[in-house]
């Protein structure tokens, strides 16, 4: 008996199970998706799954850096590299302003197992959170018919499924939807919230002590900087292709 709880004692830490990195609510940031990664000093890395090789991603976490993976879970890309395996009959309209990117029926299983390897792989590339893409296709002329109610439950299963891989998850955008997704999201990025005078939907996500990154893409506004500072949240602003150095408010 005492040789099998010996073994138990030393094999137990094994058997704990992980918890998703927490990512400090005043955190840096830098967001990049396309183009050479730069490496300014900043906390968290938002960078592209598929673009960025693993070893990258093992020598920012080396550095101190979480990085964030991003992903489309809402849309279709034709230049991905698992893009044949999604059946035509799960794809929707284009995006009019995406060549190459169109709508996705996530309601369908073989779409959603398909996902779910997007999420395994983020693991297997060591990343510490995902940021899952173009989750309010319900909101658009998508030509599948989605509802709020699907987004919801779809919006939720990603988020079930990346906590279950031990990874944070970030809430793109879906501002609206925040009443019933706050509490299963970890933090949040959003596009142009000042732009659309949606920011304020953050308040209460931001009360819990969770972080909000705001991406604004137009020149420097110190006004917006003053107003993202009083309600807690990490604005930067970005060119549009995301190519190169956002610049932060601080």
């Amino acid at each position: 008996m005492r040789t099998l709880l010996a073994l138990l004692s030393v094999i137990a830490p094994s058997l704990t199970a992980a918890t998703p990195v927490t990512i400090p609510v005043n955190a840096s940031w830098h967001m990049q998706l396309d183009g050479k990664l730069q490496t300014p000093d900043r906390l968290v890395y938002d960078i592209d799954l598929y673009d960025t090789p693993k070893q990258t991603i093992t020598n920012l976490k080396a550095g101190g850096r979480i990085v964030i993976c991003y992903f489309s879970a809402g849309t279709w890309e034709d230049w991905r590299s698992d893009a044949q395996a999604y059946p035509t009959a799960a794809l929707g309209k284009a995006l009019p302003d995406w060549p190459g990117e169109r709508w996705l029926d996530y309601r369908r299983d073989d779409v959603r197992q398909l996902l779910a390897k997007r999420l395994d792989l983020a693991v297997d590339k060591g990343c510490d959170a995902v940021d899952p893409d173009n989750v309010d296709g319900y909101s658009n002329d998508n030509g599948l018919g989605l509802t709020e109610a699907e987004q919801i439950d779809f919006n939720r299963w990603l988020a079930s499924e990346a906590h279950n891989r031990d990874l944070s998850i970030g809430l793109k955008n879906a501002v609206e939807l925040l009443p019933e997704l706050g509490e299963h999201f970890d933090f949040a990025i959003n596009e142009s919230c000042y732009r659309y005078n949606e920011c304020d939907g953050y308040s209460h996500m931001r009360s819990q002590g969770k972080p909000i990154f705001i991406a604004e893409y137009r020149a420097f506004n110190k006004n917006l900087c003053n107003r993202a500072a009083n309600s807690g949240f990490r604005l930067q602003f970005f060119k549009l292709s995301l190519k190169g150095v956002g610049t932060p408010c601080d």
